[in-house]
């Protein structure tokens, strides 16, 4: 228990980090571009409710009691989708710049550059390797994913189903976060999955806390950032001086 919760409090530290110098323009670029993405799709859904409501009321002068009831199903449906969606696609986005914050948080805790910087040197260069990366971990989760949900239809077994959910979700969100970090070290997915494997109930202690945080509204906005910040000061602080977890 000491383990799990000492990762659980974990993301909390990442938001002491993010405006650090050196740190916060890994944060402020990725998260721009995603408010921007999101601004411009609702700005396009305004403008096609309002195209709609013109043609109602010009085809309909018996239906324009129903403008009163799109507009707030439109501000209900986008508060929706960003809740939701937000940070998924600030992962998406975000995902060639978390090498770089990673490395840049470590660069700030420590005073040196992690083993393999030269593989976060390069934009191109990184873009690739967390796509190869998301992929990895992609198939990881289906391969996964879809035993578990079979538990949701079995009687009896479905009442703990949500549970044995939310435990692979922390894992998850462990192998997610931790694995810039420890990318940076040359580390590949494969073992890092079986490095973490040694200190289980820390990571998913830590997993479990950043998956409350992209519940969160509003704090979902910075929970992409803040997960990257944090796996890295717990990869500093306790994993990299474990010798467990020493290649």
């Amino acid at each position: 228990m000491k383990d799990f919760l000492t990762g659980f409090k974990y993301p909390l530290a990442g938001f002491n980090l993010l405006l650090k110098p050196g740190i916060r323009r890994y944060v402020i670029i990725p998260l721009l571009v995603n408010i921007l993405l999101f601004s411009l799709v609702i700005f396009y859904g305004a403008h096609e409710v309002i195209h709609l409501s013109d043609w109602l009321t010009s085809t309909w002068h018996w239906a324009e009691w129903l403008i009163w009831l799109i507009w707030p199903l439109f501000v209900i449906l986008s508060v929706t989708v960003i809740f939701y969606c937000f940070t998924l696609i600030a992962n998406l986005i975000a995902a060639p710049f978390n090498g770089f914050l990673a490395e840049a948080v470590e660069f700030h805790l420590t005073g040196t550059r992690p083993g393999a910087a030269t593989g976060t040197s390069s934009l191109i260069g990184e873009i690739f390797r967390s796509l190869k990366s998301e992929f990895h971990k992609f198939i990881y989760f289906v391969v996964r994913a879809l035993p578990l949900l079979i538990l949701f239809i079995i009687p009896m077994v479905n009442t703990v189903a949500p549970f044995v959910w939310m435990l692979f979700c922390s894992w998850l969100m462990a192998l997610e976060y931790l694995d810039f970090p420890m990318s940076n070290q040359g580390m590949h997915f494969p073992d890092i999955r079986e490095k973490l494997k040694m200190r289980r109930q820390l990571c998913i202690g830590f997993g479990l806390g950043t998956l409350l945080l992209t519940m969160i509204p509003v704090l979902n906005f910075v929970a992409v950032p803040v997960a990257v910040t944090s796996a890295t000061k717990l990869w500093v602080n306790e994993l990299m001086r474990d010798n467990t977890v020493r290649q």
